[in-house]
């Protein structure tokens, strides 16, 4: 099974973040039909963690894991996000076009690094980049120069939202979609309130 942790931002964030991306370079190029991949609202999610491929077998070690992590970092009040900035990973065909996730990401940090210490702790695999919260808007690759939308999206603050729960994502990866890539659909298989 792939796995990852991820926390799903709410629809009115999502609605001014799309509208901002309607305006961008990469959004009126997909009104214009060209195929720069923008990422689907209906599978936004700003991961946390993302352990890869884990044998079903320990599922449960992960769920216990995951448990103890938010339990552990969960505060009175849910913490406060939003999204603004942003940015781009990679170059040529491998361009990624993000937006930077602003408010109390330290809480995020913090439950990030806890997620990692207990997935450890359970020997269960993780990928230890360094923790970078934010929402991939588009894969253009090539097909377009995005540094304009980059620079656009440094004015760019949408409206606060709290981040009320965590949930564990399993990602399956069906046959690639013609040019779009691999076709990925997301089944939320536990959460737990932040």
């Amino acid at each position: 099974m792939r796995l990852f942790v991820a926390l799903h931002p709410p629809a009115q964030a999502m609605a001014d973040l799309a509208a901002q991306v309607a305006r961008l370079r990469v959004g009126l190029a997909a009104a214009a039909g060209t195929n720069v991949r923008l990422a689907d609202p209906a599978d936004a999610h700003v991961t946390v963690a993302f352990l890869g491929e884990v044998a079903e077998d320990r599922l449960p070690a992960v769920r216990d894991a995951l448990g103890r992590a938010v339990g552990a970092c969960r505060g009175p009040e849910p913490p406060r996000l939003r999204f603004g900035g942003g940015g781009r990973f990679g170059s040529g065909r491998r361009t990624v076009l993000w937006v930077d996730v602003l408010g109390e990401v330290e809480r995020l940090g913090t439950l990030a690094g806890r997620i990692r210490d207990e997935l450890d702790a359970a020997g269960l695999p993780y990928d230890d980049r360094p923790f970078r919260p934010h929402l991939t808007i588009a894969r253009p690759g090539d097909r377009i120069d995005v540094e304009e939308d980059r620079i656009t999206l440094g004015r760019y603050l949408g409206p606060s939202w709290p981040a009320t729960e965590v949930v564990l994502v399993r990602s399956h990866l069906g046959p690639v979609g013609g040019h779009l890539g691999p076709v990925r659909r997301y089944e939320h298989l536990a959460a737990w309130p932040l």
